[in-house]
């Protein structure tokens, strides 16, 4: 979900500048899922513009005053949203946890990594939500130490449908600062892509998973 059509739209804009997004529709990415795609996002880019970091940073802050309050733990994604993660809780001068794909294989075999009480509100903060099976399985390990989830925060979401149900499954709620939609529109703008491009772009979406067969 979408609260600020202005933040979405610079958002956008901003990771287009950046190259944090790519578009190429005539030759596809290979993401770590098997899903071959036209675009690729690495928001990890934006932590090496200062201006824009603030922006996002900031951007995600009001956006969790508003839904959730401060009285709140922030978890950070690993590893995409870790640094972000840190930068929010800091601006907001509370506790920061950071959750790991899985178990570590040694030492205390954490994958929570930080202090997590029972019951603690907690918001997890995401740089990218695709799939959404690494965002969920994070909200889950926190669910499994009776963490109390209030939502989610992203910078940017591909809004395919299927991840959609399942953050509906959990009853969670999720809300990204741009979305695929406004990037179309922010990249024709730019004229990052071209309108033959455009349909191209759109349709991907509707069946990523069998795109490039």
């Amino acid at each position: 979900m979408i609260l600020d059509k202005k933040i979405a739209a610079k958002t956008a804009d901003y990771l287009l500048q950046i190259n944090a997004i790519k578009l190429n529709p005539k030759n596809f990415f290979v993401w770590c899922s098997g899903w071959k795609s036209p675009i690729y996002c690495d928001n990890r880019v934006i932590l090496s513009h200062p201006k824009i970091r603030n922006y996002v940073c900031d951007s995600l802050v009001s956006q969790i005053k508003k839904l959730y309050g401060s009285d709140i733990t922030i978890a950070g994604v690993a590893t995409g949203a870790i640094a972000i993660g840190a930068l929010v809780a800091n601006q907001l001068n509370c506790p920061f946890i950071y959750v790991r794909p899985e178990p570590k294989k040694h030492g205390r075999k954490n994958q929570i990594e930080g202090c997590l009480s029972k019951d603690e509100k907690v918001v997890v903060v995401e740089d990218l939500i695709s799939t959404g099976k690494s965002s969920l399985n994070s909200v889950k390990a926190l669910i499994s130490k009776k963490a109390n989830v209030l939502g989610m925060v992203a910078i940017f979401n591909y809004g395919f449908e299927n991840a959609t149900i399942e953050f509906k499954k959990l009853n969670l709620n999720f809300n990204t600062l741009s979305d695929y939609e406004y990037l179309l529109v922010e990249a024709s703008k730019r004229k990052t892509i071209d309108p033959s491009s455009l349909d191209y772009l759109k349709n991907w979406r509707k069946s990523p998973d069998r795109w490039g067969d």
